[in-house]
């Protein structure tokens, strides 16, 4: 479900409606009692209006139109009871242009919008469907067929599983959290969650991790200098339960021995890292300590960054036919941080 996009397209069929602004203070609507008439708005693929229509249901974190009367002087606007922001520039006395908040209850609620103004309140009664889905992880990347995964994110309202163009089989759901069992032929495949309310598909592919809270088979092994990893970390996690938590020095560092996977089949590699503090890590591959120019500095935050990397960024002149080895080291002075590091893997060829 794509959003209501604010268009000069849409301000200017705002107001071929006939909807003329009126003050808040105008003394010709100081009496009268709002009424909601009816709700519209239909979209083209850009997220454009191409129609108003009356709906009797509409989509979280999407814009619509509330037609009626006497809504000039519109102080709160609800939908199942959950205060709504709206742009009080886009409010006549004839309509109102409000984007539902993605938040809005929308499982067992009153199906119902409220508008508030200085003379009265209308109720219509109106139903919210969640956002589109939206996946935060997955977890295993490397399951077999007929293993149980776990998809964790919100908004999942009956959903359907796809893996690839087929579908799974879903053992159990709730809105922020589903299990399906992978089907056969899967790997390489994208995992895709899709509601009444659109798509999700995740950026990983089946079989590419080579962390997914353990190292997998791809990893041959691991070894630091400075500090002991902790391999299953459980306080902090951007892909499944458990991530990597290093504490190190100035300039040590961790590295992972991979099984010579064929760079012909991937563009490089991703990974997700925070640090405990402001600082740099230097990301390494097959041993290549000194490239020209330094390559792959980079600056990380008490907060979550995810870093694709194509293998012909690393300074070769020529890229490697098989990935061996994977380096993070500190990088700059004075020196040393605590790096949590997750979601280690490989991104597919387009």
């Amino acid at each position: 479900m794509k959003n209501f996009k604010i268009t000069t397209f849409l301000i200017a069929v705002f107001f071929s409606m006939g909807l003329t602004s009126c003050s808040n203070d105008d003394d010709s609507s100081s009496s009268i009692q709002p009424v909601i008439t009816e709700v519209n708005g239909t979209l083209d693929g850009d997220g454009n209006v191409i129609a108003l229509e009356p709906l009797t249901q509409g989509f979280a974190n999407n814009m619509y139109v509330i037609r009626g009367t006497g809504l000039a002087s519109t102080q709160n606007i609800y939908f199942n009871d959950k205060d709504t922001y709206f742009n009080p520039t886009l409010v006549t006395d004839n309509a109102i242009f409000v984007t539902i908040d993605k938040d809005t209850p929308f499982f067992e609620t009153i199906d119902e919008l409220k508008v508030v103004t200085k003379t009265g309140t209308a109720v219509f009664t109106f139903k919210v469907l969640p956002a589109a889905p939206i996946i935060r992880s997955y977890n295993s990347i490397n399951p077999l067929p007929g293993d149980i995964v776990t998809i964790y994110g919100e908004y999942f309202l009956e959903p359907v599983i796809t893996v690839g163009t087929t579908e799974a089989t879903i053992v159990s759901a709730t809105v922020s959290e589903i299990q399906f069992e992978l089907p056969a032929d899967s790997h390489f495949k994208y995992v895709t969650v899709t509601t009444e309310s659109g798509s999700a598909t995740s950026t990983q592919a089946i079989g590419t991790a080579l962390y997914d809270d353990a190292l997998t088979s791809l990893v041959s092994g691991a070894a630091a200098w400075g500090g002991t990893p902790n391999f299953a970390f459980e306080g902090d996690a951007v892909q499944g339960l458990k991530s990597i938590r290093h504490e190190i020095g100035g300039y040590s560092g961790l590295q992972f021995d991979v099984a010579g996977v064929p760079t012909a089949t991937y563009m490089g590699i991703r990974v997700s890292i925070k640090a405990a503090k402001a600082g740099k890590v230097q990301i390494i591959m097959n041993g290549n300590f000194n490239p020209a120019d330094n390559v792959n500095i980079f600056d990380l935050t008490t907060e979550w960054k995810t870093f694709i990397i194509p293998f012909d960024k690393f300074g070769f002149a020529t890229t490697p036919a098989s990935l061996t080895q994977i380096t993070f080291q500190e990088w700059g002075a004075p020196g040393g941080n605590t790096y949590i590091i997750d979601d280690l893997g490989l991104v597919l060829q387009n």
